[in-house]
C-alpha cells in the first residue's frame, strides 16, 4: 500500500452579496464545482490509482494564517462529488504557509478546534527561522491542534534557516515528519498559492535547488522521520512509487528507508493524526483483563475450601452392654497389664546362660 498525501486542489471561493446595509452577520461562502474541474481531479486520481497508490491526500493551502470568519473547507464538498472507488481512501489535508507575519499567530488556537477537526492532516510550511522553531518545538507536541507534517521549501535558492540537529530531533521525537515533494526534482509546476507566497519555484533552477536542499535534509535527519509526497499539479509530473524510491536513493537515502517513506511512515502518521480528536493523544480506552489462570476455582456449597473435614461419628454400642463399663474398659487399662508392660519394658536384657548359672550356685550352697 503506497501513499501520496499531497495532491494540491485549487478552488476560488465566492462570497454571497447581501443588499442590507449596516452591521450584518457573517457572510456565507458558496462553493460550487464545475464538471470540468471535477473531471480534471478525477483524471489525476485515476492515474495515481493506476500507478499503485491506495491512499490519496487532497490538500488545501492557506497563506499566512487561517481566519475562521472567511476560511472555507472546500474539500468537504469535493469529496461528495467524487465517485467512490473500492479500496481507495481519501484524506483531507490543510497546508499553512508561515512567514514573518505569521509569527504573531496563524490561527492554530483552541477557539478554532472545530474548524480544524474537518481536516485529517495539518501541515506547516515555515519560511523563516522563528516559524521553523515554532513548528518543531511547539506545534509538534500532542494537542488538538498538532501539526504532524513539516514541509520545507526545498525549491528556493537557499533555505531561509539552518537545519539544527536539536530542532530536527525534537520534532521527530514528538512524532512530526519532514516532507519531501518530488515535483521539485522534475522542475514541474507548483501549487499556485505557494508560488504567490514565494514559498516555491519551478524550472531548471528549482530543480538544482531541490537536489541540494534534499541532500542536506537527508543528512541532518539521518533518514529518519521522512515522508515522500508528490505535490504534483499536472498529470505529466506524476511518477510511480518505485521510481520515486530510486530517485531518493541517489541522494544517499537507504533503499529500505526510501520504501518506508512511501509506506510505513505515512501509515503511522495517519494513525497519530487521529489523536488530535482524542484527549491528550490517547488512541483508545484501556481495559483491564484478568487472565483465567489467576482466577480461584469454585468450591462446593456445603464444604468450604479451607475448612477441615468433619470427624466421623463414634460407632454405636452393642445392645444390652453396660455403657460405663465398656467405656472404662476401652479407655483405662488394668493394673496387671500395666505391671507386665512396665516389667517387660523396664527389665534390662540378660545374656544367654545367666539363669542356669544362678541355679547351679543355689544347688552348691545347699549341698554345703
Amino acid at each position: 500500500m503506497f501513499f501520496d498525501l499531497n495532491i494540491p486542489v485549487q478552488k476560488a471561493t465566492q462570497k454571497q452579496n447581501s443588499s442590507k446595509k449596516g452591521k450584518q452577520p457573517q457572510q456565507e461562502v458558496a462553493v460550487s464545482w464545475t464538471p470540468s474541474e471535477i473531471s480534471a481531479i478525477e483524471g489525476r486520481i485515476d492515474l495515481l490509482i493506476h500507478l499503485g497508490y491506495s491512499v490519496i491526500g487532497l490538500s488545501q493551502t492557506v497563506n499566512k494564517r487561517v481566519d475562521p470568519k472567511i476560511h472555507v473547507n472546500y474539500l468537504e464538498s469535493l469529496l461528495g462529488r467524487l465517485r467512490t472507488r473500492p479500496g481507495i481512501i481519501y484524506l483531507k489535508r490543510l497546508n499553512i504557509i508561515l512567514d514573518a507575519d505569521s509569527e504573531k499567530g496563524f490561527g492554530l488556537i483552541n477557539a478554532s478546534v472545530s474548524l480544524f477537526n474537518g481536516y485529517d492532516l495539518i501541515a506547516l510550511v515555515p519560511t523563516t527561522h522563528n516559524t521553523f522553531s515554532l513548528a518543531c518545538l511547539t506545534h509538534s507536541q500532542p494537542s488538538p491542534l498538532t501539526a504532524h507534517i513539516i514541509s520545507l521549501p526545498l525549491t528556493l535558492p537557499r533555505l531561509p534557516y539552518h537545519l539544527k540537529h536539536t530542532l530536527i530531533r525534537t520534532a521527530i521525537k514528538n512524532g512530526a515528519v519532514f516532507e519531501i515533494n518530488y515535483v521539485g526534482a522534475l522542475g514541474g509546476e507548483q501549487d499556485a498559492v505557494l508560488m504567490e507566497a514565494d514559498a516555491a519555484e519551478s524550472g531548471s533552477s528549482a530543480k538544482r535547488n531541490w537536489w541540494a536542499s534534499t541532500r542536506e535534509l537527508i543528512r541532518v535527519t539521518k533518514g529518519k522521520g521522512l515522508l515522500i509526497s508528490g505535490g504534483v499539479v499536472t498529470e505529466a509530473d506524476v511518477r510511480p512509487p518505485r521510481d520515486i524510491s530510486n530517485l531518493v536513493h541517489v541522494l544517499g537515502l537507504a533503499q529500505d528507508a526510501a520504501h518506508d517513506a512511501l509506506t510505513k511512515t505515512p501509515k503511522s502518521l495517519i494513525i497519530r493524526a487521529e489523536t488530535r480528536k482524542t484527549y491528550r493523544a490517547v488512541l483508545s480506552e484501556p481495559k483491564v483483563i484478568v487472565p483465567q489462570s489467576s482466577t480461584v476455582p469454585p468450591t462446593s456449597e456445603h464444604q468450604p475450601m479451607n475448612e477441615d473435614p468433619a470427624p466421623s461419628p463414634p460407632a454405636p454400642l452393642a445392645a444390652g452392654s453396660d455403657s460405663k463399663k465398656d467405656i472404662q474398659g476401652s479407655q483405662v487399662p488394668s493394673k496387671r497389664t500395666q505391671d507386665t508392660a512396665l516389667g517387660s519394658a523396664g527389665a534390662p536384657p540378660q545374656p544367654p546362660g545367666a539363669i542356669g548359672k544362678k541355679k547351679k550356685r543355689k544347688l552348691n550352697q545347699d549341698r554345703r
